[in-house]
């Protein structure tokens, strides 16, 4: 089981997700209006903004503040804004490595907020590419287990483009090549299996395994790094070993 995956289900089951509904839609319209900038307004011929949508509308974002992301980010009307997308490379205590996915309209503020984050709780901030090269950029899906078959489920993905499905705890884990993870999400709502989540992720090509306490130490950096406004997501090639997600679920 990923770290990404284990780290999703605890603030899945601990309900944080839903407590920051706001900053969920925070993030997906951010994801909506840069999918928008790069490839157009039509989700037909952007399948990155087709993948944002589908996320918006399983979070239950109304209509329109979906369109209104999308009008802003490719420029159409008065609310046009010029949103970037920049990619911080860091460490967290132990070593740990970190890249941060941030979505900003103010670079300066972005890297303040993240620097000082990252210098007040024992990390600090890396030169692009000491990081990344770590790392391998997948496609991520999680659907709903109960009541779903894996073995259907395995050649569902598999036909899609997936590279991979997992059963972890409640959900069928899938994971794909960049440019297949909307294929792959789709063709398994269509064939009616709920979806929890889609997205890309940085996996660790190895992960780091420490003792529980300074693990923890790391994952609070995490969290925090996460509220930041301008932070979409951040990964990790830290281990979750049993103890520290059960230390992590108890929190």
């Amino acid at each position: 089981m990923s770290g990404h995956s284990k780290w999703s289900t605890i603030k899945r089951k601990k309900g944080a997700e839903d407590a920051k509904r706001g900053k969920i839609f925070t993030r997906i319209t951010r994801e909506i209006m840069m999918a928008a900038r790069r490839g157009g307004p039509d989700p037909e011929t952007n399948p990155p903004l087709r993948l944002a949508i589908d996320k918006a509308k399983a979070a239950n974002m109304p209509k329109d503040n979906i369109q209104r992301a999308i009008n802003r980010g490719a420029g159409i009307g008065d609310e046009a804004v010029q949103m970037e997308e920049i990619i911080y490379e860091g460490y967290a205590p132990h070593g740990v490595a970190l890249v941060i996915n941030v979505v900003t309209d103010n670079k300066n503020r972005a890297l303040a907020e993240v620097k000082f984050t990252l210098n007040r709780n024992g990390g600090n901030l890396a030169n692009s590419g000491a990081v990344t090269w770590q790392f391998e950029q997948k496609g991520y899906v999680a659907v709903q287990a109960e009541g779903a078959d894996f073995d259907e489920v395995f050649l569902l993905a598999a036909d899609a483009g997936a590279d991979d499905v997992q059963q972890e705890d409640d959900i069928f884990a899938i994971y794909t090549p960049r440019e297949a993870l909307a294929q792959v999400a789709r063709s398994l709502e269509e064939a009616g299996y709920k979806v929890e989540e889609r997205e890309l992720i940085w996996m660790p090509q190895n992960e780091v395994e420490l003792p529980t306490e300074q693990a923890l130490q790391v994952m609070s950096l995490i969290e925090k790094l996460e509220e930041l406004d301008d932070v979409q997501k951040v990964a990790s090639n830290l281990s979750l070993t049993d103890e520290v997600v059960a230390a992590l679920s108890a929190a």
